[in-house]
């Protein structure tokens, strides 16, 4: 644990050599890395962190912007005297590590978007937040039974119930607040497109082709902004690649991170 503004932010820290830091998505917690950390350890000093409002993290105010987020993320950064590092989000740990990368450029070796995207919320899904925060309000558990799932290629969703299950588990233990503080932090959030097209540091995109959070349709035309450019597309992944297809994922961060220092 770290104390940041007077918030513990809960971070994991493992192996030894260039940094990797490993960022959630909306409701998750560090531990979707847990079957990632052990094996990237073995070339890189591989760091997780809780993101405000998640997992054993506090909540820093009523809205987590991303740029809350990127500030927790330099804190942790920072008290473990991490200067570059490679980025990895997954869907809004995406949104996250641009807000990082926007802030402290000089320190970021590589951005990983995973299920992630550089381009802000359409007024359409700004509006379904809204809503999805009206629904949060009255009954949390009814959003995430609807949600977790949906987050799935419908292919993947019984042999990978146990799972579901566990993740609707750890976003129940979350507060109504802390969802819906990152519900609007989300749809704050800046177009980051421009810092792509500007990166002098590598990025990768991993998409699924199933998902329907962050549809492929959308991706591809951002493949084309950065100088140099990494993607993994997955053919029967909808938003959660991590468990979807995690042999192919790690494979993928490992060649990828290994570029970025080389």
């Amino acid at each position: 644990m770290y104390n940041h503004q007077n918030t513990n932010i809960h971070y994991t820290d493992q192996g030894a050599g260039p940094a990797i830091v490993l960022l959630h998505g909306f409701t998750e917690s560090h531990a979707i890395w847990d079957e990632f950390v052990a094996p990237l350890a073995d070339a890189f000093r591989v760091v997780t962190i809780d993101l405000p409002g998640h997992g054993q993290s506090g909540m820093l105010g009523e809205v987590h912007t991303m740029d809350d987020m990127a500030g927790a993320i330099k804190a942790v950064l920072d008290h473990l005297m991490i200067g570059e590092c490679v980025l990895i989000g997954h869907s809004m740990g995406g949104y996250a590590a641009l807000a990082f990368a926007r802030q402290h450029v000089g320190r970021v070796a590589g951005l990983g978007l995973f299920h992630s995207t550089a381009a802000p919320d359409s007024e359409e899904a700004r509006g379904l937040r809204d809503r999805a925060i009206e629904v949060i309000r009255k009954n949390k558990q009814d959003f995430l039974l609807q949600f977790i799932p949906s987050l799935f290629a419908e292919k993947n969703r019984e042999p990978l119930r146990p799972l579901i299950d566990r993740l609707t588990g750890t976003a129940a233990a979350m507060p109504a607040e802390a969802i819906i503080a990152a519900q609007e932090g989300m749809k704050q959030r800046a177009d980051s497109r421009d810092l792509l097209r500007e990166a002098a540091f590598p990025v990768l995109f991993i998409a699924g082709k199933q998902d329907s959070r962050i549809p492929i349709e959308g991706i591809l035309p951002q493949l084309a902004l950065p100088k140099t450019c990494y993607s993994l597309i997955l053919e029967d992944a909808g938003h959660m690649g991590w468990a979807e297809a995690p042999e192919e994922c790690l494979d993928m961060l490992r060649t990828f991170a290994a570029a970025c220092f080389r």
